[in-house]
Order: structure tokens, then C-alpha cells, then sequence
């Protein structure tokens, strides 16, 4: 863990001030939609445009550093976020939120991709499981982080914008200005989703189901609290337990994965998630109760996108893993898209309200864990000698970071076989 703080030290500092950015600037956008008079809708429309630009931006980014580098997409890209996030409160309506919020989406994927292929390079055989848990570490951590910083200044005013801003622009300093060389930059040609989906329907389904889950908490999670009536505290910390869970979480679900089959694990999963869902609807009028459903929903969601990962990976060749990787990444950011319209129509006065936010995530949910359950009919599974090891990932991935896993599990599994082998 040493020589990878050691070696990647600036890469992972960058990555946690741009997540803590990111989060704030996406918490401050729901908090000032309410005061502007923004409806549920209006706000979900502006929130899932951040992930039609994230979209984009992960299938054109790898294009873009193949033809100018790695310096160069990093320094554009970075002045675009930094721009946008200071013009948001001058231009408050939802057209110019929208527009912005594409622009941020692309360019939050285009650093991401640069900064995962960049830590990929810094890695080898002996560290890169534990780059890549630290990578995940650090994320998680930022935008925990950011949750704290929503209280500094008057959320009427400029103040956390201009600070979301500034940590953006602060955190490529230390990734350009300590590392180096820049990495050679190739991706894999995704499988086509037609094969991905006869490959793996569970994982299919599983990964767009997930898409919307993991929007409505990244992105409607500040637009339900300011709707509930939460104050400025109680919302940082109602959103940061959603990461919190996932942190915690993340790590036993992945060692039991590894112990079980992972069909009867995700429907479980996503079932306690599903539960955890209806236990926010049902007592949402209790705080505590909301914090525990928070902490359940984002502890069992996140967890479900690299399990997901790791049952497709059972049943593909280890050249074949790469590959689907992409298909994987953009099934998932198609349903990220769809996530906070449909949350933002549930939450809508002639629906259910506020409360819409978890009929949603426990709808999805629940139709989770019943397709599971009828896979689990359709053919055998995966004897557990054989699956792959489980590699902790979230939902904010790229392609890079999800191929990055990849390379770590096949190198997992094939040492153990040859230990086993050894041993035989």
C-alpha cells in the first residue's frame, strides 16, 4: 500500500479534490433548484443531463488523448468544468443547467478516463489491486467530503460554487506537475451488446437496472432532501451516508461473493436494497430512519455494479474480458440517463411527492433481485472453484477503470491456478 501511495501519491490527491468538486457542485445544483422554484422534474431533467454528457464523454475521451495526449485533454478539460461551475449561479435557469451539466458530465469523463489509464501505467502485477481499491477509496472519500463543504456560505449565493471550482482547478497540479511519462493510451473494441446480452442477460439487465439506482442517489438525492425540507445539515449528511454505506459495505459483499453463488447474491442484494428503499418511503418522517435507509441502499447498491462485473466475468474467456467491459459501462450509463426523469416524475406533486425518490430505487430494486431469481432457473451455475475474483469498482468507473479491474482479476485467477497447481 506504500509504494502505491509512494508512486501514485499525486494521481489519487488530484482524483479525491476533483470528486470533491464533483459532489458539490452536484449537491449545491439541488439545493439552489429549490430555491430558484425549480420543480422535481425540471430538476431531474437537469441532473440527467450529466450523464448523457458522461456518456459522451467516456466513448469520444479515448479518441481525443489518442490524437492530442494525455497534457493536453487534461488542461481543456479542466478549464471547461472550472468555467461552468462558476457560471451556474449566474445563469439560473434550467435550459443553462442542462447545457452545463452535459458539458461538466463530458468533461468529468474525460479526466476520469486520463486519470485511470494514467494509474493503470503507474501500476504492476505486485500493486495494482491495491491501486485500484485506493483509487476507489479516494473517490468515495471525496465526495463524502464534499457533503461538509455544501455548509460554507449562503447556498442563495456564490460562495460553494466558486470552491467547487477552485478544488477542480487546484487538483491538476499536483497530476501534471508530479507525474510522468505519460502513459500509452489503447482501449479495447467493446463486444457488441448483442453478444453481451446472450453472454449474460443477468448482467445486462442487472447493470441498466443499477444505472438508474445509482443516478437517482448521485444525482436526486439533494433534489428529494430540499424538497423534504431538510436543512443544509441534514442533507450533507443524509447523502454522505449513502457513500458511507458504500464504503463500508463494499469489501465483505465482494469476500462473500467469492464464497457463494453470485446469482443468489445479487438477488439478495438487491432485494435488503429494495427493503431499505420502502423502510425511507414508509418512515421518511423520521431522520434516523432516513439515514439508516440511506445507508443500506447506497451500502447494497454500489456493491451490486462490481458484483455484476464479476458474474459477467464468469462466464467470459479472459480474452473476452476487456472487451465487454465497454458494453457493460455504456448499458449502465444508458439507464444512469433514464434514472432522474423518471425519479423526478415520481416526485412530482400528482405522484407521490418527495417520497417518489424511493419508490423508484425500490422498483428497480426489487425487479433486480426477480430477474435474478429467474435466471438462477434458466441455466447452471458458475461451480465457485471456477469464478473469477471479485475486483471492488463504482458506478463512477470508466471504461479504463472497469478493463483496469479486469486485468487485476485475470491475474488473481491465474495465480491461484497456478498455486493450486503447485499443490497438486
Amino acid at each position: 500500500m506504500l509504494q502505491v501511495l509512494s508512486s501514485a501519491w499525486a494521481l489519487l490527491l488530484g482524483v479525491c479534490l476533483l470528486m470533491v468538486g464533483n459532489g458539490l457542485q452536484g449537491t449545491m445544483l439541488g439545493v439552489r433548484g429549490d430555491l430558484e422554484g425549480f420543480s422535481s422534474f425540471e430538476m431531474s431533467l437537469v441532473m440527467a443531463a450529466y450523464f448523457v454528457g458522461f456518456l459522451g464523454g467516456s466513448r469520444l475521451a479515448p479518441e481525443m488523448i489518442r490524437r492530442v495526449g494525455h497534457v493536453r485533454v487534461f488542461a481543456a478539460l479542466a478549464s471547461f468544468i472550472s468555467a461552468v461551475m462558476i457560471l451556474y449561479p449566474i445563469l439560473p435557469n434550467t435550459v443553462a443547467w442542462g447545457l452545463g451539466r452535459i458539458i461538466i458530465g463530458f468533461c468529468f469523463s474525460g479526466v476520469y478516463v486520463t486519470a485511470e489509464s494514467w494509474l493503470n501505467n503507474a501500476a504492476d502485477n505486485t500493486n495494482r489491486g491495491k491501486a485500484l481499491s485506493l483509487y476507489m477509496i479516494v473517490q468515495m472519500l471525496g465526495i463524502i467530503t464534499a457533503q461538509g463543504l455544501i455548509q460554507v456560505g449562503d447556498p442563495a449565493g456564490y460562495e460553494a460554487f466558486i470552491i467547487a471550482s477552485i478544488l477542480v482547478s487546484i487538483s491538476f497540479g499536483p497530476i501534471l506537475l508530479s507525474i510522468s511519462p505519460t502513459p500509452a493510451f489503447d482501449t479495447t473494441k467493446p463486444m457488441t451488446l448483442k453478444e453481451l446480452m446472450k453472454i449474460s442477460p443477468l448482467g445486462c439487465v442487472g447493470m441498466f437496472l443499477l444505472g438508474g439506482v445509482f443516478s437517482a442517489q448521485f444525482g436526486m438525492s439533494a433534489v428529494y432532501g430540499a424538497a423534504a425540507g431538510m436543512s443544509l445539515t441534514q442533507l450533507s449528511i443524509f447523502i454522505a451516508t449513502f457513500y458511507v454505506g458504500a464504503t463500508v459495505l463494499q469489501y465483505p459483499l465482494g469476500w462473500i461473493s467469492d464464497r457463494m453463488d453470485r446469482r443468489v447474491l445479487i438477488l439478495f442484494v438487491a432485494a435488503l436494497g429494495g427493503g431499505g428503499a420502502v423502510l425511507g418511503f414508509v418512515l421518511g418522517a423520521d431522520f434516523k430512519m432516513l439515514l439508516v435507509a440511506a445507508f443500506f441502499i447506497g451500502g447494497l447498491s454500489n456493491p451490486l455494479y462490481s458484483l455484476l462485473i464479476a458474474y459477467t466475468n464468469d462466464y467470459l474467456d479472459h480474452d473476452d474480458m476487456a472487451a465487454a467491459s465497454g458494453g457493460l459501462v455504456f448499458i449502465n450509463g444508458l439507464g444512469a440517463i433514464a434514472g432522474p426523469l423518471i425519479t423526478g416524475w415520481l416526485m412530482g406533486d400528482a405522484v407521490f411527492g418527495p417520497p417518489g425518490f424511493f419508490v423508484f430505487i425500490a422498483a428497480l430494486m426489487f425487479v433486480m433481485a426477480a430477474y435474478a431469481a429467474y435466471r438462477s432457473t434458466q441455466r447452471a451455475s458458475v461451480p465457485v472453484e471456477e469464478t473469477g475474483s471479485f475486483t471492488v469498482m463504482t458506478p463512477t468507473a470508466t471504461p479504463v477503470a472497469v478493463e483496469f479491474a479486469q486485468e487485476y482479476a485475470i491475474e488473481t485467477e491465474l495465480e491461484e491456478q497456478e498455486t493450486a497447481g503447485e499443490e497438486n
